[in-house]
């Protein structure tokens, strides 16, 4: 952990990579971060530890630059640091939509960038991040900055050519297991339960769900199947479920989400 690393932009997401670079070992003298609004720099400051600095002081002092400022303000800031960037730095970009393309337009020729897509779930190291080197990026690039990003969670490289649909599953994706929730929790006090009891159902339910997906290997049909007996409750459900075409919903859910990240690319161009 040799390289100094500059968060530009200190938004939820920007604040958490830096907190979980930090829980990973990463020195506070190697991390840098810059920030809008002084009232903001100094809440950063208080509470990580790390020093502030201007986006263009922190893009000539930095090995790696994470782009954290929103898409429709990405094409601003790369004007103003791109004559402080040195050759060798590694620029990630977490904006949602933008191609590899963008950057390299806009930074000095050679400059390797690599795309990430982290989900909301950094804020608890439990985020899933999908990443795609540019056309200069080695893949010693992506390695550098999977390793960044395994401070909050996990990592997984695909073509760029497949991001669009990463966010729309990976990205986006846990606002459709929220939205479950809250339809489940509804469900709950529909049938006569507390909201309370009916939350806290639902998402020990959830959470169960999950680590036996990710830890029994066993494909979800099978774990599906387990809980389904002849002619009981959960068949009937699942019956419902697919007289009101959920599963059709989900796919064209996600196919707009793909669809809609695609478009935002094309707009920021």
């Amino acid at each position: 952990m040799t390289s100094k690393v500059a968060v530009l932009g200190a938004g939820k997401m920007g604040e958490a990579l830096l907190g979980g670079l930090l829980r990973s070992g990463w020195p506070a003298p190697e991390l840098a971060v810059t920030c809008r609004r002084k009232k903001r720099a100094a809440e950063i400051e208080a509470r990580h530890g790390v020093a502030p600095m201007g986006n263009t002081e922190a893009a000539a002092w930095a090995d790696v630059l994470i782009l954290a400022v929103k898409p429709q303000d990405m094409g601003a800031l790369l004007a103003e640091i791109a004559p402080a960037i040195a050759p060798g730095t590694l620029l990630i970009s977490v904006a949602a939509g933008l191609p590899t393309a963008f950057f390299e337009e806009r930074v000095p020729a050679g400059v390797a960038v690599v795309r990430a897509m982290p989900n909301t779930a950094v804020l608890v190291d439990e985020g899933m991040t999908v990443l795609s080197g540019g056309g200069h990026a080695s893949q010693q690039h992506v390695e550098q900055a999977a390793e960044l990003f395994r401070g909050v969670g996990h990592t997984l490289t695909v073509p760029e050519a497949q991001q669009d649909a990463a966010t729309a599953l990976s990205g986006s994706g846990p606002a459709y297991f929220y939205f479950l929730v809250e339809a489940m929790t509804d469900a709950g006090v529909l049938l006569g339960l507390p909201r309370d009891k009916a939350h806290e159902l639902v998402v020990r339910s959830s959470m169960g769900a999950s680590v036996m997906l990710r830890d029994s290997g066993t494909h979800p049909v099978e774990l599906r199947e387990a809980v389904t007996s002849p002619a009981g409750t959960t068949i009937s459900a699942v019956r419902e479920l697919e007289r009101h075409g959920v599963r059709a919903a989900l796919m064209a859910a996600l196919e707009a989400a793909r669809d809609r990240s695609s478009e935002l690319a094309a707009s920021y161009a």
